[in-house]
């Protein structure tokens, strides 16, 4: 932590440095410059909930997810459902194609007979059923997923929470 005191020999240093010498001396810049540890965690904060909100908002614009899931079905026919949720699947699989690439966790088939050794990383593999010892031998319910690509748009300036606008028609 840089004390006022500090704050102000930097700020008169860097003033004359710039009208004299055009640059900034390093030692001040180093002061100011952020840890790697601090700067993970800023952009932490930001991926976390700010990006989690810009997923959801394409997954609306291009798909209408939001819409689909907060609507109550109970009023609909089957047909009418499965009308509305091929429209949603297509728009929402052209959205994340777009954005994310996702590949299987396990290559295996679901089915499958496999062995789990005990270096596997648990975010990777989820075990279900009787668990005990190792290496554990199962049936691969679910591949898994997980993105190897993720290139989201930059997050507008304003409004990062909105995840769609309401729209209001002029007539």
């Amino acid at each position: 932590m840089i004390s006022h005191v500090q704050r102000w020999k930097y700020a008169f240093r860097v003033f004359f440095s710039l009208i004299f010498k055009a640059r900034i001396a390093e030692d001040i810049l180093a002061a100011f410059r952020p840890t790697p540890a601090a700067a993970a965690v800023v952009t932490q904060r930001v991926d976390s909930s700010d990006r989690a909100t810009q997923v959801l908002a394409l997954l609306q614009r291009d798909g209408r997810l939001v819409d689909f899931l907060m609507e109550d079905l109970t009023t609909y026919s089957d047909a009418q459902v499965g009308a509305a949720a091929r429209d949603v699947h297509s728009g929402c699989r052209a959205a994340l194609s777009r954005y994310l690439t996702l590949t299987p966790v396990l290559d295996d088939e679901e089915g499958a007979s496999v062995v789990i050794e005990q270096s596997t990383d648990p975010a990777r593999v989820k075990l279900v059923g009787n668990v005990a010892g190792t290496p554990q031998r199962g049936i691969l319910r679910h591949r898994g997923w997980e993105a190897t690509r993720v290139e989201l748009p930059p997050l507008p300036g304003a409004g990062r929470a909105i995840v769609a606008p309401a729209e209001v028609e002029i007539g």
